[in-house]
């Protein structure tokens, strides 16, 4: 039995791991579970394919109710080139403490074989991914459902890669009426392990204010469903696998799980380690090292001294759900230039600086947007793609759904001036800090550029200039042409400066008043990065080690600079 194996089946203390698709799913977040969250022993990555997936278009994941979800992304991934030089990278610049397990997916047993000798040389042990519920067909589930289909498989895979150090773990789908059949057959054909339960389903998640299925994918409107219903299907999976396998064969357990009680009883049914996914989305980021350290000592009482610790693991979990949609009304969409709207609604969210929330028009999709202002509910559309042309089309008393809000609103530094710079769509969120920075007293001067001259006024003009100075330059053909107004200039050494709109621009717009004399600690990007979730589980957002959709968007540019300097690159 190799070190891998004997460290998995080591007996007396609760072994934790992450899941494919939740949380740990790029290389920054690998790290970050590896750096900073100890209870986790095992590091799961998505699922890798040998050609790049953009996935389903989103809504790609729902809430159900308050803990459970619906997921349909498609396996979205970078591909087998990109993944194994993240994975390379990152096995350079950083030691593991963790096992790392390289989730793949795959139609054919020889495209199995490409990847699983491509990431040999990163991973720690290899999961195939024979469950996903929601995948094209002739992959995930269409293999784990079929004995036999999964069975030649994995004789094949494990004749084809006997050089492969890695062990070789199986993830089986729950929507099957003998799941211990199967892991007893892949097991027969060379499989080292099993992981299980992927999702159950998929099945067809309405949303209760629309009326209409909220996921976004050919199977209309179905998906998987995760979170804590679907424990009891996992520990009765994990039940029967184990009593199938006998105890020499190592199983990593999952679905449901979101306390150290729900591990325990997962453990005593069967499995060496517990798998914890879609409860992270139930947890602030900046609480999952506390979270998933409590949940391994609750489980560790529960198995080896029979009593709860004084800390319950639930006690991190949100109360309330997270992703519900409330139904708005247009009240106008206003074009502006060649390719912007204006879109204003009724009701109001009570934003502030860095946050943002999700527009949803119902069978078409959803994207997240920052809060112009509230006065009335204003966003700010550019026309992108089909969902943005979508939103830029809609007429007065149309309905548009919203969720949110998500990000911890941004408390800027108290200080007696304000250099608040926009590029493009960029400054909606400038009128929610302006008015912060207000109420402050600050001393506000406001700088925009825009790609295009506009006849009419500005971009948001009317309400930026009641907070101070206003200048708006349009580009003219040489992008962030504004930034030449501030050449040669000395900052106040009690300025504060905020940055939105383009990376390049703003990292452009970084360099030049740090010359100027700006202080880093007083210096603020806005990361605006895209995420499919909003509440921590897809990962999509992170900067650095931080998650936007939990920490907000605006960040201090020495965070920037020691966590994720390409995003302040202008070269």
């Amino acid at each position: 039995m190799s070190d891998v194996l004997q460290r998995l089946m080591r007996k007396g203390e609760t072994l934790l791991a992450t899941v494919s698709g939740v949380g740990s799913t790029k290389a920054e977040l690998i790290r970050y579970f590896d750096r900073s969250v100890d209870a986790i022993d095992i590091i799961t990555t998505k699922s890798f394919q040998h050609e790049p997936n953009p996935g389903n278009r989103e809504p790609v994941i729902c809430e159900v109710e308050r803990g459970t979800f619906g997921n349909s992304v498609g396996l979205r991934n970078p591909g087998l080139q990109v993944a194994l030089h993240e994975l390379r990278q990152l096995r350079k610049t950083h030691s593991f403490r963790s096992l790392l397990n390289v989730s793949l997916s795959a139609s054919t047993p020889e495209d199995f074989v490409i990847l699983v000798k491509a990431f040999d040389e990163v991973a720690d042990l290899v999961e195939l991914n024979f469950s996903c519920p929601h995948a094209e067909p002739g992959y995930g589930s269409t293999i784990g459902e079929n004995l036999e289909l999964a069975s030649r498989y994995v004789r094949f895979i494990k004749a084809n890669t006997a050089e492969c150090r890695a062990p070789l773990f199986v993830k089986l789908t729950p929507n099957v009426n003998d799941i211990a059949s199967i892991a007893k057959a892949v097991v027969e054909a060379g499989a080292d392990g099993i992981v299980a339960i992927n999702t159950v389903g998929p099945l067809l998640h309405i949303d209760p204010a629309a009326k209409k299925p909220i996921l976004q994918n050919k199977l209309g409107g179905k998906g998987g469903q995760s979170g804590k219903t679907v424990f009891p299907i996992a520990l009765k999976a994990i039940t029967e696998i184990r009593e199938a396998l006998g105890e020499a064969i190592p199983i990593i357990g999952m679905g449901g799980v979101d306390s150290g009680a729900d591990a325990a009883k997962l453990i005593e049914a069967g499995a060496n380690v517990v798998g914890i996914g879609s409860a992270l989305g139930t947890v602030d980021q900046r609480s999952w090292p506390q979270y998933l350290k409590a949940i391994k000592k609750e489980a560790n009482h529960l198995l080896y001294n029979g009593k709860k610790p004084a800390i319950s693991s639930v006690s991190f979990i949100k109360t309330h759900r997270q992703m519900e949609y409330r139904k708005h009304i247009v009240l106008e969409n206003e074009a502006y230039g060649s390719d912007t709207t204006i879109l204003r609604l009724d009701g109001e969210l009570p934003t502030k600086a860095g946050q943002f929330a999700f527009l949803w028009l119902p069978q078409i999709g959803e994207k997240p947007f920052s809060v112009a202002h509230n006065d009335p509910l204003t966003f700010v559309i550019k026309r992108r793609g089909p969902f943005s042309d979508e939103l830029c089309s809609l007429q007065k008393g149309d309905e548009v759904y919203i969720r949110g809000l998500y990000g911890q609103g941004f408390d800027p530094p108290k200080t007696k001036k304000a250099l608040l710079i926009g590029g493009g769509t960029g400054v909606a969120v400038l009128p929610a800090l302006a008015e912060q920075l207000s109420e402050r007293g600050t001393a506000i001067e406001i700088l925009v550029g825009t790609s295009e001259a506009v006849e009419t006024s500005a971009l948001l003009e009317e309400k930026l200039s009641s907070y101070g100075s206003f200048v708006c330059v349009a580009d003219e053909g040489k992008p962030g042409r504004v930034l030449d107004l501030l050449d040669g200039r000395a900052f106040d050494e009690d300025t504060a400066c905020y940055l939105v709109g383009p990376q390049v621009f703003m990292a452009l717009a970084a360099r030049t008043v740090l010359e100027g004399g700006v202080k880093e600690e007083r210096l603020y990007l806005s990361q605006e990065l895209m995420t499919l979730c909003g509440i921590g589980m897809c990962g999509e957002c992170v900067c650095g080690d931080r998650l936007t959709c939990q920490w907000g968007t605006f960040m201090e540019y020495r965070y920037l600079k020691e966590h994720a300097p390409s995003l302040i690159a202008y070269d």
